[in-house]
């Protein structure tokens, strides 16, 4: 069975196709040796046969069409209805906003959208399925470091006005900055920003460093205590928060300064999570000192010695990580004295991890900085030197082109012979 549509559609097309056949049939009639009417008779058995074929073709596309919106049918059929309420379902009608409940405050507002958050849904969120991957994705961590007590805001604010009156007091400050001359010192300035808001930004430093991640996973803790650390005697050698040092600059034992108590104990570690060379879950430690009195370290107990950074060629930055540990009191670290002087890469293996489980009732991070360093000529010289050990290179590192002894009549050569051995590394002429 056919579509009567389809038909009639071919039927018209069949009928401009006989026409456009009598007017080529007319035109060219006197140059054909066959009578017209033989023409035409011929043309409309063609035409006949072309409403046939669209006839069989458009059934066909007909059948294949039905079958189609059958099975897409019966597919929507099989769906199942959702397993509850799909979000925000329940849309707000715009035009009765008055009868709506208000929030009137934000803590209000942020209330309610907690709870509808925390409201178990039926459907899988992205954090679900991230969460079967990976079960420690967005674990909340632990504060190990030291409690933080927040300054009351009313006495903030009442230390600042007080201050603000002051200076609105001082002529000589109203004339220097009418006059553009007034300096702010710096050293005030640092002092200020150690004492308010410095750990948050030394967390958020080191977050952004991996320094959590690598040396205490799933534990952050604030640096609440300053370490001022210095390679030279100028501040061109300070550690900070992640600035560049070379090897060279760091190659002898710093001087360290921290406010501590009087009688209070500390333990400073340096150590370097991205040097180990055989297992990349353990480090090296460059540096251990315990049971420090105040804040003096020469005085504390040197459980390993000061090794120079030795970043390996070819590898990039390394992080050379300073942790602070303020003690409960003193610790019997026996088993983790190294021996002296230790240089052994074996010996130097270490997890602070591990280091800070074991003691971790008896101590607790309170200060950390850091630097990055690069290979440089001085590393070659502390493996070789020092560690007694071949140097591990992880590039390739081009042989200088080799030239034959020179010799005073050359035979058969370049007019610029006498380029090759120029003196100097730079040459003014290609190599030949």
């Amino acid at each position: 069975m056919f579509n009567m549509v389809s038909l009639v559609s071919a039927s018209r097309r069949s009928i401009n196709n006989r026409e456009n056949h009598e007017s080529y049939i007319c035109t060219n009639s006197f140059c054909s040796s066959r009578p017209p009417y033989l023409l035409e008779k011929k043309h409309s058995k063609m035409a006949l046969r072309a409403v046939c074929g669209a006839a069989l073709r458009t059934g066909t596309d007909l059948g294949v069409n039905n079958a189609r919106t059958f099975v897409s049918t019966a597919f929507l059929c099989r769906q199942t209805p959702p397993l509850g309420p799909m979000p925000n379902e329940e849309m707000i009608d715009v035009q009765s906003l008055e009868s709506k409940e208000r929030y009137r405050s934000y803590t209000r507002y942020l209330k309610q959208a907690e709870e509808a958050k925390n409201q178990p849904a039926w459907w899988k969120t992205y954090k679900s399925y991230v969460d079967r991957s990976d079960p420690e994705h967005d674990a909340e961590k632990v504060d190990i470091g030291l409690p933080y007590c927040r300054p009351g805001r009313t006495k903030e604010a009442r230390e600042r006005r007080q201050v603000m009156k002051e200076n609105k007091k001082n002529v000589e400050l109203e004339r220097a900055c009418r006059l553009r001359t007034y300096k702010i010192p710096l050293d005030r300035v640092l002092e200020t920003w150690e004492k308010s808001s410095s750990a948050f930004h030394i967390r958020r430093l080191a977050d952004h460093y991996g320094v959590f991640r690598d040396l205490f996973p799933m534990a952050y803790f604030l640096p609440q205590v300053p370490l001022r650390i210095y390679y030279s005697q100028d501040n061109s050698g300070q550690v900070h928060y992640g600035n560049r040092l070379t090897p060279t600059e760091a190659a002898s034992v710093p001087q360290i300064g921290f406010d501590a108590e009087e009688g209070s104990l500390w333990t400073l570690l340096l150590t370097c999570p991205d040097e180990h060379l055989l297992d990349n879950e353990a480090e090296y430690v460059h540096w251990l000192v315990g049971n420090i009195p105040g804040g003096a370290v020469q005085a504390g107990e040197e459980l390993c010695h000061y090794l120079p950074p030795f970043p390996a060629r070819g590898t990039g930055f390394h992080r050379y990580i300073y942790v602070l540990f303020k003690q409960e009191g003193p610790i019997n670290f026996q088993e983790d004295v190294r021996p002296s002087p230790c240089h052994s890469l074996v010996d130097r293996s270490f997890k602070t991890t591990d280091f800070y489980r074991k003691h971790q009732d008896n101590m607790t991070p309170a200060g950390l900085a850091f630097f990055q360093c690069q290979w440089d000529e001085s590393v070659t010289e502390t493996f070789h030197t020092t560690l007694d050990m071949r140097e591990p290179v992880f590039e390739f590192i081009r042989p200088p082109v080799y030239h034959p002894p020179q010799v005073k009549y050359p035979h058969r050569q370049p007019l610029r012979y006498m380029d090759r051995y120029r003196d100097g590394k730079e040459h003014s002429y290609g190599i030949y």
